[in-house]
C-alpha cells in the first residue's frame, strides 16, 4: 500500500513538473549604434533651449518581454561626442566648465530597475555617472515595438525614453547664476536595440 502511495504521488509529482508554466530566461539586447540617439534641451538665458546631442552612444541591455522585468543595463557615451551645430560652443561644453571630457570621457547609465505602468509604458531606474559623480534617475520608457525589422530581418526592440537631471548635481556649476545657462536638463532619447544571442 506504501508502495502504491509513493507511486501516486510521484506521478503526481511528474504531471506538476509537465504542466507547470516554463519560465523565459531574460533575452540580451545590443542597441543599434546606427539608431540610438541621446539628446538634449538646456534653458539659455531663459530666451530659448539649446537643443544637443551625443553621438557616440553604445551598450545594451537584458530584459524578459514576458514577466516585463529589467535585469540589467548599461549605456556609455562618449563625452566629447557632444554635438550642438556650433563648433565654438560645443568646444566650451567638452572643457572644464561642463563635461571636463578630457577627465571624465565616458557618461555611464547603469539601470538597476524597470516597473511597469501600462501596456508598453514604464519607469526605467538607474544610475548616472557623470563628471565622476553618480545619482539616481528615473526615466519615463515606452517600449514602442517588436519585431521583425524590416532591414535585415533581426529581432528587434524599439523604444523612447523622457527625463531630466540637474546639472549642479553632478558638481557642474558652471553660470547657474540668474540662469544663463539653466540649471535642469531635459533628456530625449530614442532607441532600436538588437537582440542577441547568449
Amino acid at each position: 500500500m506504501v508502495h502504491n502511495a509513493m507511486r501516486a504521488l510521484a506521478l503526481l509529482l511528474a504531471l506538476g513538473l509537465m504542466t507547470a508554466p516554463v519560465q523565459a530566461e531574460p533575452e540580451r539586447f545590443r542597441l543599434d549604434e546606427s539608431h540610438v540617439s541621446v539628446g538634449f534641451l538646456i534653458g539659455h538665458a531663459r530666451f530659448a533651449d539649446v537643443l544637443g546631442q551625443f553621438t557616440d552612444v553604445s551598450g545594451g541591455f537584458r530584459y524578459d518581454a514576458e514577466t516585463r522585468t529589467l535585469e540589467s543595463g548599461r549605456v556609455e557615451v562618449a563625452a566629447d561626442s557632444v554635438f550642438t551645430g556650433h563648433d565654438e560652443r560645443d568646444g566650451h561644453v567638452r572643457d572644464g566648465d561642463f563635461l571636463a571630457a578630457d577627465a571624465h570621457p565616458t557618461i555611464v547609465f547603469e539601470a538597476n530597475g524597470y516597473e511597469p505602468t501600462g501596456e508598453g509604458e514604464g519607469i526605467l531606474r538607474g544610475e548616472l555617472t557623470m563628471l565622476g559623480v553618480t545619482r539616481p534617475i528615473e526615466l519615463d520608457l515606452t517600449l514602442n515595438r517588436r519585431g521583425e525589422h524590416p532591414i535585415g530581418g533581426a529581432d528587434t526592440l524599439g523604444g523612447s525614453a523622457r527625463g531630466a537631471i540637474r546639472r549642479s548635481e553632478f558638481g557642474m556649476d558652471y553660470a547657474l547664476e540668474n540662469e544663463l545657462v539653466g540649471d535642469r536638463v531635459e533628456l530625449i532619447i530614442e532607441f532600436e536595440a538588437i537582440r542577441e544571442d547568449d
